[in-house]
């Protein structure tokens, strides 16, 4: 009797990344804060998963992403990781280093990349930042973990910029924004966000570089594209950002579940007899 054998997926390393980028395949990215999304978008096929500062945003609420510490950003990679390892582990798990854990020095940078890493087993992290931090990405790599840049709008930088409007739109930012991206790849990063940009130079960086370009409001032509979880599930009805899309309304689907159950609680229908012991 023939018998299939299913092979497990392999999980996705920093190599098998640029493997897709040079074959054309699309790599796609999603945002997950805890271990029962982990363990759906690693089930599901994301490549993948970005532990997001922007926990800050959707998980305790904040109104940018500076609040949230190192501390809180491990405890959410510890219930990702845990999903991810639990399910098919398929999916890469990078982790975004929080505002002001790598901007002081390099030394301290070097150490708090340390600490997240030592305190899970992510895949990689992600710091935010071009020309000004190539220093701190070629020390952090140096000692073999992997990071990510993040060029373009940078919402640990919202404060300076005083908007969340589309970057490099004038030539001058546009040429930086190039040379900043060839020197994360030259300071060893194996691949860089680009957030909010002209597709057009989002498409220039992207042929530029030899490593993929992971797109969030930057076009089609960016090797893979990255979105908050929360966004394209339709939870969060106030925030409607023209790159993204809402795949689902689960907002309405959760708020008409709890009136039901409000419902069934007060009209004495819950728990039933089958319901109970």
């Amino acid at each position: 009797m023939n018998r299939r054998v299913q092979h497990k997926a392999a999980h996705v390393t920093t190599r098998r990344l640029l493997d897709m980028k040079q074959g054309k395949e699309k790599i796609s990215v999603l945002t997950a804060y805890d271990y029962t999304m982990a363990r759906i978008l690693d089930r599901a096929g994301v490549d993948v998963i970005l532990v997001g500062d922007s926990a800050s945003n959707v998980f305790a609420g904040h109104s940018t992403t500076l609040p949230i510490t190192i501390e809180e950003m491990i405890y959410h990679a510890k219930a990702v990781v845990k999903g991810v390892q639990d399910e098919s582990n398929r999916a890469m798990v990078v982790v975004d280093m929080p505002f002001m854990s790598y901007q002081i020095s390099g030394d301290e940078a070097l150490r708090n990349a340390g600490k997240i890493m030592k305190e899970h087993e992510c895949d990689a992290l992600k710091l935010e930042g071009g020309m000004i931090i190539a220093d701190t990405v070629k020390r952090i790599t140096d000692v073999g973990i992997p990071v990510m840049g993040h060029l373009g709008l940078m919402p640990q930088s919202i404060y300076k910029y005083g908007s969340y409007k589309v970057r490099a739109e004038e030539e001058r930012e546009a040429d930086q924004l190039l040379e900043d991206a060839r020197a994360l790849e030259e300071s060893g990063a194996f691949a860089v966000v680009l957030e909010k940009i002209p597709s057009a130079l989002a498409a220039e960086v992207t042929r530029s570089l030899t490593i993929p370009t992971i797109g969030i409001g930057a076009g089609v032509e960016c090797d893979g594209q990255v979105l908050v979880i929360n966004d394209i599930l339709g939870l969060n009805r106030e925030f409607h950002p023209r790159f993204v899309r809402q795949y689902a309304d689960l907002n309405t689907v959760i708020e008409d579940a709890v009136k039901s159950y409000v419902h069934d609680v007060r009209e004495r229908s819950f728990p039933s007899a089958d319901e109970s012991y």
